[in-house]
């Protein structure tokens, strides 16, 4: 009798523990899910262009080592343009990057339109399931023609500023990614940490949104669409200038991203 009272009391215990963990659970997601609604808020998916003159206000005046490295920006571009911290930001940096460049580009843009077209044939040829991407890729399709029929810039960043536009086209450019780094398993098997194979780190780290890009998803987007970006690597390193960094090495950049731990915004010449 003894015993079958100190089980019940263990399960009651048990059961509270577990009703407090999940409570527990569910105030951090709640609490994510409000840090995420005023991240909303106050950033645009895509702002306007603005004078560079904006990082300055966004660190202390004594804040040397960042005010230095601004200074040094200022002697390379002139604008910047932001993008929502949310996990998505390489993606959705580039993409509108790339587009705007193209505005002006049109022998650029057929080359673009016609790899881009193709893409969604070869990540079926690899095992992605047609019905699954194509929604994605028709998005992808639809902006680029956007392009292509010479619209304004005002119209692309409002399609950017869509959730659900600008969310697809994150989705596809990490499912480029994703089947780049699969394709060339045996070259990036090399910067995998943690034991994974590429396609588990694809499954892990690129495809799911939110999850934050580094050095390996810029190598891969930029080799799977042949598009050549140039990332500022702004942080608390010594040294008074940024490291840039060209992906692929060696080639012409057309599109030009700062990096702050965490987070890219798209630099202007």
């Amino acid at each position: 009798m003894a015993a079958e009272e100190a089980q019940r009391s263990q399960d009651t215990v048990g059961d509270s523990e577990g009703v407090n963990c999940l409570a527990y659970d569910e105030a951090i997601m709640a609490q994510q899910d409000r840090i995420q609604q005023e991240i909303a808020v106050q950033n645009a998916l895509v702002s306007e262009r603005l004078e560079l003159c904006v990082l300055n206000k966004e660190y202390a005046e004594d804040d040397e080592i960042y005010q230095q490295k601004i200074r040094d920006l200022h002697k390379k571009y002139t604008y910047i343009r932001k993008t929502r911290p949310d996990g998505n930001c390489f993606y959705r940096a580039f993409g509108f990057s790339h587009l705007e460049a193209l505005l002006d580009d049109s022998k650029e843009l057929q080359r673009f339109k016609e790899i881009s077209a193709k893409s969604k044939e070869d990540l079926v040829t690899q095992g992605f399931t047609e019905f699954t991407i194509e929604d994605f890729h028709n998005t992808f399709m639809d902006l680029i023609e956007l392009v292509e029929k010479r619209s304004s810039l005002s119209n692309l960043l409002g399609a950017f500023n869509d959730q659900s536009i600008s969310d697809y086209l994150v989705v596809y450019l990490r499912l480029l990614t994703s089947g780049y780094l699969q394709r060339e398993h045996q070259f990036f098997q090399h910067f995998i940490e943690g034991g994974r194979t590429v396609k588990e780190f694809c499954q892990q780290e690129v495809e799911p949104m939110a999850k934050e890009s580094d050095h390996i998803h810029i190598i891969a987007l930029a080799q799977a669409l042949n598009v050549s970006i140039l990332v500022e690597y702004m942080d608390r390193g010594e040294g008074g200038a940024t490291n840039h960094h060209v992906f692929p090495e060696g080639s012409d950049p057309n599109v030009f991203l700062l990096y702050r731990p965490g987070h890219y915004d798209i630099l202007y010449k």
